[in-house]
């Protein structure tokens, strides 16, 4: 069998070893004669699964006591709703920074419970930077924000549609402000070194580079576990979660044994910092390249550009779906870009090696010398 290289945005790739070792394990976990499908999740066997993975999540993000680590359904869009719920009481508003079509919709979400103050957005294009395509300048967020009696701060740290990263901006300025900063990390949580300390919440659903879809992590302080509006359900309010060990309502069981396959994997390659390092190389070739040539481009300003996520678009539309079925052709696959930007999309996390980065690199140079 020849697998291909899968450049998709979510569900997306997994470590081959991974899926193998999910496989071996399929209708026979460890000599137990079942699958871990059919496990009661209140099961030694279960328990010991669930408990290695929280683990090990720990260790590599590094999160301090003071914070707890759940496991929950709803993925980031389900979290756009559980979020306030957990966090309004005692607050009518929060803050919101919108860099794209993620942070923005979160912050549509929340208006169903308090007010949204959009505090800072990248709505206006610059000299040489079209809207939508670049981080704002953060530092007038101390002022917009503290003194304004803010639930919270809310920012998107990786746009998946439209490829802009923040690189630390807000967790540097975290401790000047007067109020618990939330991030969504869905695309690009265990990319990269974080403090952890510095959030009051992190979430992230799981199918972009944690495992399958099912499963969304959340990284909340302990001083916010019991700001729950009473509107919100005991099934999602962090609090009940956290005191029941992220068992209150069953959990995806299965997605939550393949994201700890994941982090096993992720250890043995040498942790976050190894990620952090195979992302920068793997993203600096595909936007060398992209930056190279006079066929693509990349509307993204450079420092602001997304190591997970490399939006591009051919200066000739006409020759999209040749560039997209020829890419198929060569193994190449899941590259359209979403369909509210068009143009091309390579998603480059953790699990994609730089072997199937280089794939895609040595086709676009020859892509552009005989078609374009």
């Amino acid at each position: 069998m020849s697998r291909v290289w899968n450049f998709s945005a979510g569900p997306a790739a997994l470590p081959e070893s991974v899926l193998r070792r999910a496989a071996e394990e399929m209708l026979d976990w460890q000599g137990k004669g079942l699958s871990v499908m059919e496990m009661s999740h209140r099961s030694p066997e279960y328990t010991s699964i669930f408990e290695k993975t929280r683990s090990d999540f720990r260790k590599l993000l590094n999160v301090p006591d003071t914070h707890e680590v759940l496991f929950m359904q709803g993925g980031a869009v389900g979290m756009n709703a559980i979020v306030p719920m957990n966090l309004l009481q005692g607050f009518e508003q929060a803050a919101f920074v919108n860099t794209g079509a993620w942070s923005k919709k979160t912050t549509k979400e929340f208006s169903k419970y308090g007010l949204a103050r959009v505090v800072l957005d990248n709505a206006n294009s610059l000299a040489d930077t079209a809207a939508a395509c670049y981080v704002p300048e953060c530092a007038p967020l101390i002022d917009r924000v503290n003194s304004q009696q803010m639930a919270y701060l809310h920012y998107c740290d990786n746009e998946t549609i439209s490829g802009v990263e923040f690189n630390g901006q807000i967790e540097a300025l975290a401790g000047q402000l007067d109020c618990p900063v939330v991030a969504d990390m869905s695309s690009n949580i265990l990319s990269k070194t974080l403090e952890v300390s510095k959030y009051g919440l992190i979430y992230g659903g799981a199918q972009k580079n944690v495992g399958p879809a099912g499963v969304t992590i959340v990284v909340v302080d302990q001083e916010l576990l019991n700001r729950a509006l009473p509107i919100c359900p005991s099934a999602f309010a962090f609090g009940t979660v956290a005191e029941n060990g992220s068992m209150y309502n069953t959990p995806p069981t299965y997605s939550i044994y393949i994201a700890g396959l994941v982090f096993e994997w992720l250890i043995e390659q040498g942790g976050v910092s190894w990620a952090q390092a195979q992302a920068q190389e793997k993203a600096a070739l595909l936007y060398n390249t992209i930056d190279d040539s006079d066929l693509y481009n990349c509307p993204v300003r450079r420092q602001d550009r997304s190591r997970m996520n490399v939006p591009f678009t051919l200066a000739d539309e006409s020759l999209n779906a040749s560039f997209l079925s020829k890419a198929a052709e060569h193994g190449l696959v899941q590259l359209k870009g979403h369909k509210s930007v068009g143009g091309m999309r390579a998603s480059i996390y953790n699990a994609m090696p730089l072997e199937g980065v280089k794939a895609l690199v040595d086709f676009m140079r020859d892509f552009e010398k005989t078609e374009a």
